[in-house]
């Protein structure tokens, strides 16, 4: 996999930078647009001094902004090993099950849309401290946490106290996708661990299954990502199950659904709540263990599972790209690159975490 890039300010750039700002680790390099002092002007030497301290100020601001981005290379020395030990325990996973790559997928999106991709959700509760996955979108819902817990493991064994969690789930969601058949991406890296989650975040931020497309869009909005952003992260629909408490009304109550397709999912989802909730049906009939785009030819049969999908395709703004995405790999690609820079936690902000469910 191509997953090495450049490393952020590389010492040849730092040196370009400070040639810039007038700064050598030479004594000769003087800025042109700074004097150089004279005895007669001590006005003169207090305002370059002032200048000076300003352009070290400078300086330093950039340097700090450099090492806060995120970088596809961000490991390349610090730990080149991540991407194998990830890979690994992540195709024992999924071989054992299908389902894994679609719920850790899901993990990172429902980490990414509450305090950004910091890997809030995967911290546990405890007598002190409340976490995200009794949220009503998470609880018994999100699943793939020992999965991500073995890849730590793996990933310390090779270069201890180096790669996030946050890092980790980010790059585990890209080898899913690949596994399974889809595109494969450079992903940024340089994430930390947040020391924070918010229940209520979970609860307002990620989209539920009854969302309307005006709902719908509201919320990715708020996440910077576009419509056609939204259109196409839905694709990752193209694999894993939904519980039938999730699509109930939807098969019941509907007119914008396929008879047919309704009476099949309602045989193995009574409509009494209560009854049969954790029952499972794939949300892409025909392969729900293969990323492709049958998610969106579904769609436009009127075969979505949750109320959510079909509103993509529901003589709405939507309907015209879904009837496009014969192949959606590359604005898939897209969305998932911008999902994954929301805000970040980099530099000396949140922490590197010993385990995945707790923080240091």
């Amino acid at each position: 996999m191509p997953l090495d890039a450049p490393q952020p300010a590389s010492p040849q750039h730092c040196t370009q930078q400070k040639h810039l700002l007038g700064i050598s680790s030479g004594s000769a390099t003087i800025h042109p647009l700074i004097m150089a002092p004279t005895a007669s002007s001590s006005a003169t030497t207090r305002s370059v001094g002032g200048i000076a301290v300003l352009l070290l100020l400078l300086a330093a601001l950039l340097a700090g902004t450099s090492s806060a981005q995120l970088s596809s290379g961000f490991y390349s020395h610090s730990c080149p090993g991540v991407y194998d030990a990830v890979k690994s325990v992540l195709q024992s996973a999924i071989a054992r099950e299908q389902r894994m790559g679609a719920s850790i997928l899901r993990l990172f999106f429902h980490d990414c849309f509450v305090q950004g991709c910091d890997a809030s959700l995967l911290l546990d509760d405890t007598p002190s401290f409340q976490g995200e996955k009794m949220a009503t979108p998470n609880n018994g819902s999100v699943r793939g946490f020992e999965v991500i817990d073995a890849i730590k493991s793996a990933v310390e064994k090779v270069c201890p106290g180096v790669v996030s969690c946050a890092d980790i789930l980010a790059i585990a969601a890209r080898d899913s996708v690949v596994i399974l058949g889809g595109p494969n991406w450079d992903v940024k890296l340089g994430r930390r661990d947040s020391t924070t989650a918010s229940l209520t975040g979970a609860n307002n931020n990620i989209p539920p299954p009854t969302s309307g497309l005006s709902n719908l869009t509201s919320l990715f909005a708020a996440q910077g990502l576009s419509q056609k952003d939204m259109v196409a992260l839905a694709g990752a629909h193209t694999i894993g199950l939904a519980r039938c408490t999730n699509f109930r009304a939807h098969v019941y109550n509907d007119t914008n659904i396929d008879g047919a397709f309704a009476r099949t999912r309602q045989s193995g989802c009574p409509r009494a709540s209560g009854s049969g909730d954790n029952n499972l049906a794939p949300l892409d009939l025909q392969t729900p263990t293969v990323f492709e785009n049958n998610y969106y030819k579904n769609l436009a049969r009127k075969k979505g599972l949750l109320h959510s999908d079909q509103e993509l395709f529901n003589g709405g703004s939507t309907d015209s790209q879904v009837q496009s995405y014969s192949a959606f790999f590359a604005d898939f690609v897209t969305g998932m690159i911008k999902m994954g820079d929301i805000t970040p936690l980099t530099g000396s902000n949140g922490q590197i975490r010993k385990n995945c469910r707790r923080i240091n």
